[in-house]
């Protein structure tokens, strides 16, 4: 069960990087402009993001087990058709229906995860969850390259319909039947509405403030109506017999020191694999297969940093695992910055990476090492948005200090973002130090890593 929910959860991360190396040849197929192919990404990313929330808290009401399977469903069908597209518009769709049913089985799928294990093994369990998931980002640019440079683009989609149907078809047979955890709590539908409407503003905004300027009308407005929103938000959790969410728990220590080392290191994540991915491709001229071949290394240090700090954390405590990733992962992205050329780029990128895998691990069991179980879809869907805050925030600002590099033949933007990335790691680290508290996680941890 916990290899079917990984390959599951792996596939939904996976997505968010595959299509990357392969925008070249769909904008080339289907004669798409490039504000167009921006939203290949950006329609996955904001759905995704924006829906999580009320994912988690449906898993919560009405059973992982029926959450789970429908979003899976959801997913695949949609891969289907975001293969099948044969124009923009159908494209689009396909890439929202996408990030709707992963916004639908992501927490779901946690939630069923923390229940079905137990003691030791759930923080064994976990370890392997959070490998997958550290490293499906960087797996989705090897695969990415591998399927365009082979089958073609319209594989990155395909390659989820036989694996999505036949994790389907296992699971609805093996998932347990389980009773709702609040069966007389209702779906509180505005604040559900707002809270979307929100995250999915102020993810909006960041994605495009790399091309439209951090202080331009359009960034600065979308950003104060998604405060406005979330205000707004606020006082209808307040108001109503069955809130969305409980706001106490973003006041608890250990849940605000998660989500900043979740929003800090998918940035970092982020940042690192578009400068890499963009020198690589753009300013070296090297073809998605090679490119993609280059990120197999940074996989598999990905897992390797969420593996070890799985196996320790039980027994040192999330700060000093989340101080110790976010320090290598400076000194990872440090290398690129003193002076570019392929091998310091992917060295680079591979150390810093085994450090965010880490750091992704302290994430998850500091924000919910002490959640309790009717809490667990609501509080993964919440660490979850702020992974997408994360990876919106990353592209975003490398996009706008790399700008020069991307868009030229010159690696002066691209070693300003990546010493731009290793500044931020270490204050971060410094800062972790001061955020994350000493708790260190108990044998019934609950771990996400996204």
């Amino acid at each position: 069960m916990l290899a079917l929910l990984g390959i599951a959860q792996f596939m939904l991360i996976l997505d968010v990087t595959v299509v990357a190396i392969a925008l070249p040849h769909i904008g080339t197929d289907l004669a798409l402009q490039r504000d167009t192919l921006t939203w290949v990404v950006s329609a996955y990313t904001l759905m995704f993001g924006g829906l999580m929330l009320l994912g988690g808290r449906a898993a919560d009401l009405f059973g992982s087990r029926r959450v789970v399977l429908l979003g899976l469903l959801v997913f695949t069908v949609a891969s289907l058709v975001t293969g099948l597209a044969a124009d923009a518009a159908m494209l689009i769709g396909g890439r929202v229906a996408q990030g709707v049913g992963a916004a639908m089985l992501s927490p779901a799928a946690l939630s069923v995860v923390t229940r079905i294990f137990h003691g030791q093994e759930r923080n064994k369990a976990l370890g392997i969850w959070s490998a997958l998931g550290g490293g499906g980002s960087a797996i989705g640019v090897l695969l990415g390259g591998v399927l365009t440079a082979g089958p073609g683009w319209q594989w990155v989609f395909y390659i989820n319909v036989p694996i999505g149907l036949i994790v389907l078809a296992v699971l609805a047979r093996m998932l347990p039947a389980e009773l709702p955890q609040g069966t007389r709590a209702r779906l509180d539908v505005p604040g559900a509405i707002l809270v979307t409407a929100a995250t999915g503003a102020a993810i909006y905004a960041l994605i495009n403030a790399g091309d439209r300027g951090w202080l331009t009308a359009a960034t600065l407005g979308t950003l104060a109506g998604a405060v406005i929103l979330y205000a707004l938000f606020a006082v209808v959790q307040r108001t109503v017999r069955s809130p969305l969410m409980d706001l106490r728990l973003l006041t608890r220590r250990s849940v605000a020191g998660g989500t900043f080392l979740i929003l800090v290191a998918t940035a970092l994540m982020i940042a690192v694999f578009f400068l890499g991915s963009f020198y690589l491709q753009h300013h070296k001229g090297y073809g998605p297969l090679r490119t993609g071949l280059l990120f197999l290394p940074v996989a598999v240090a990905t897992i390797i940093g969420a593996h070890v700090a799985g196996q320790v954390v039980g027994r040192i405590g999330a700060r000093p695992i989340a101080m110790t990733g976010l320090t290598i992962a400076a000194l990872g992205t440090a290398v690129p910055a003193l002076g570019t050329g392929p091998a310091l780029v992917v060295t680079g990128i591979s150390v810093g990476a085994a450090g965010i895998g880490a750091a992704f691990v302290a994430a998850s069991t500091t924000a919910l090492g002490h959640v309790a179980h009717h809490e667990a879809g609501i509080a993964s869907g919440l660490l979850s948005t702020f992974h997408e805050f994360g990876a919106a925030l990353g592209a975003a600002v490398v996009s706008s200090i790399a700008a020069a590099s991307i868009a030229g033949s010159s690696s002066t933007g691209f070693t300003r973002g990546f010493t731009f990335a290793a500044i931020v790691a270490a204050v971060s680290a410094v800062l972790a130090l001061l955020i994350v508290p000493t708790l260190k996680p108990s044998a019934d941890v609950q771990a996400h890593a996204h």
